[in-house]
């Protein structure tokens, strides 16, 4: 009796300190997997190819692929795509922001190297469903209700030019760096190359298109790539500023992000500015053979660089480059995605994108076997039979009939060349009498643009190659 007794009393002594233990073990272990949970989740997250963020009113897609350069596959696409639709009709939803992680790029172009490897295993079908997908986002960017930003805070070419350059604002940094370098490997300036390239100023986007030159920082702005100029250490306070707001005017959107811009640095002249003249001249022929004989007339180092670039890209993608931004200066958008497309399945099917995708990026040669290999052995109605008018089996399917032949909120970038033209002839509305000076024409459209940031430095620049002084120093606009 007394040894129960004692043992009832030991037991009652060790179970509290038994159980105790037993809770914290449990505890812990409950935490644990918690922690490992959430440990889980964090990594889930950081690994997806597109992160997207709502913040107050403000949505925001964050491009994740850094090691890739943030380079477009067609998951990302299809990633996006739902998500967009469903934003642009959330009465919530304000403003849409896509931007990059990383620090190097926004977007550095389509993923071309997995499209090209499932064309050589017969997979055509499947790469042309990037292509069909890519381009309906694009014409789906181009065509929103909602306000969109695109943060070009890095390279930006290729794909990441059709995520962007369609938007109505297009935020440009120290760190931008656009081309549309397609002819290099083969292919042409796609993601709707053919309508905003043809709506740059004077030959400019024929240049690019054909040449793929690079442009840094500011100067996108003054070449029309982008509508605002803001260093990359004030991006921050921008987006929150934006997720702030409680409307989707357009043009209060605009005025925020105004805030922010940046002077142009002091004396800073324009990358293509000497050169506009020449482009020109050059580039408004509609044979590429022409333009290669204006460029040999000109004697210049520039001209002897674009020479020795034109001679080194795939000829046929010059020739088909240069046909579709000459149809697409009179299309609608949806049209030019639509003439894209079916370009796009013949340039598959075809041996240059192949053929530049695997000297460029995969073996790194640097020495493409172009057939043909020349510009002269290209020849054109062959070239416009196989390329324009082959009609595709499958036409592109957009998510919408929207359309237009102009921008409709390009007022938000600086003033074009045909826009200060109309102002110099008095023929725009509100510009005042003829006989304005150079001052008094920049004065014009600061003020229509509503004092904007880099208009006077624009307008001069334009006005010191376009117009000579004639009687009564009245200007005249030079054709």
């Amino acid at each position: 009796m007394l040894r129960q007794t004692f043992r009832i009393a030991a037991a009652s002594k060790v179970s509290p300190s038994i159980v105790a233990q037993n809770r914290i073990r449990l505890i812990n272990g409950w935490l644990g997997a918690r922690v490992n949970m959430s440990t889980t989740a964090a990594q889930e997250n950081v690994e997806a190819e597109v992160l997207q963020r709502k913040h107050l009113s403000s949505r925001t897609f964050i491009l994740n692929r850094p090691k890739a350069l943030n380079a477009l596959n067609l998951s990302m696409v299809r990633c996006m795509t739902p998500q967009l639709q469903a934003w642009d009709v959330s009465d919530l939803c304000k403003v849409i922001v896509i931007k990059g992680s990383g620090e190097k790029a926004f977007c550095a172009g389509g993923d071309v190297r997995h499209i090209v490897e499932l064309a050589q295993s017969g997979k055509h079908n499947d790469g042309m469903s990037f292509f069909a997908e890519e381009y309906r986002l694009n014409h789906m960017i181009a065509t929103l209700k909602t306000p969109f930003v695109a943060i070009l805070n890095g390279i930006t070419m290729g794909g990441g030019v059709g995520l962007s350059v369609h938007a109505p604002f297009r935020i440009a940094t120290e760190k931008t760096l656009f081309a549309m370098p397609e002819t290099n490997i083969g292919l042409f300036p796609d993601v709707g190359g053919s309508f905003f390239l043809p709506r740059l100023d004077g030959e400019t986007g024929t240049y690019l298109g054909l040449v793929g030159t690079r442009l840094k920082g500011i100067d996108t702005v003054f070449a029309g790539i982008a509508t605002h100029y803001v260093p990359s250490e004030r991006l921050a306070a921008l987006e929150d500023r934006l997720s702030e707001l409680e409307t989707d005017n357009h043009d209060v959107i605009n005025m925020a992000i105004e805030d922010f811009v940046s002077e142009p640095v002091h004396d800073h002249k324009y990358v293509l500015s000497e050169h506009r003249n020449a482009i020109d001249r050059c580039f408004r022929h509609n044979t590429i053979e022409e333009i290669v004989a204006a460029l040999e007339k000109e004697k210049t180092p520039f001209a002897e660089e674009t020479l020795k670039t034109l001679r080194s890209v795939s000829p046929t993608s010059l020739k088909v480059t240069l046909q579709q931004l000459r149809e697409g200066a009179n299309l609608g958008i949806a049209d030019c995605f639509r003439m894209e497309h079916q370009l796009a399945r013949q340039f598959l099917f075809g041996h240059d994108f192949a053929e530049g995708v695997r000297a460029l990026l995969i073996e790194k040669t640097l020495e493409p076997k172009w057939k043909p290999a020349s510009i002269e052995e290209v020849d054109r109605e062959g070239m416009l039979g196989e390329y324009f008018r082959n009609q595709a089996p499958e036409p592109l399917a957009l998510s919408s009939n929207q359309t237009y032949w102009e921008y409709p909120f390009r007022r938000y970038g600086l003033p074009s060349e045909d826009e200060i033209r109309q102002i110099v002839t008095g023929e725009a509305q509100g510009s005042g009498p003829l006989q304005l000076t150079v001052e008094e024409v920049a004065d014009v459209c600061v003020k229509k643009s509503g004092g904007k940031i880099g208009v006077r430095e624009k307008v001069l620049d334009v006005l010191s190659r376009k117009v000579t002084k004639g009687f009564g120093d009245e200007l005249k606009w030079i054709n």
